[in-house]
């Protein structure tokens, strides 16, 4: 099954009703997590010094680091494509493709 998750916003949910939930929740929980920021796993998460440079540069550059960590930390997953949206304001704002494998 494919799903789109937009990584901005959204509520925990402490008890997901089922696995397509519990990986959502997960991957936005990595993509919105600054690496550095977690004790036990200093490299958990997406480099946040990438923010400061030029447009371009820094989608390729997210692009790359989203996928290495969610591959790296929700192994129920794969990455399909990453999505950038851009509101009035300039902010980018992402959206990964998942496939997740129901077992």
């Amino acid at each position: 099954m494919e799903v789109d998750v937009l990584l901005s916003g959204g509520e925990i949910n402490f008890a997901p009703a089922n696995v397509i939930e519990e990986v959502v929740q997960n991957v936005r929980t990595i993509c919105a997590t600054p690496k550095y920021s977690v004790p036990m796993d200093r490299l958990f998460g997406i480099n946040g010094t990438i923010v400061d440079r030029p447009t371009p540069k820094a989608i390729a550059e997210i692009q790359a680091e989203i996928i290495q960590a969610i591959r790296k930390y929700e192994p129920r997953c794969r990455v399909k494509r990453v999505t950038f949206d851009a509101d009035i304001d300039g902010k980018l704002v992402a959206t990964v493709r998942i496939r997740i494998d129901e077992e």
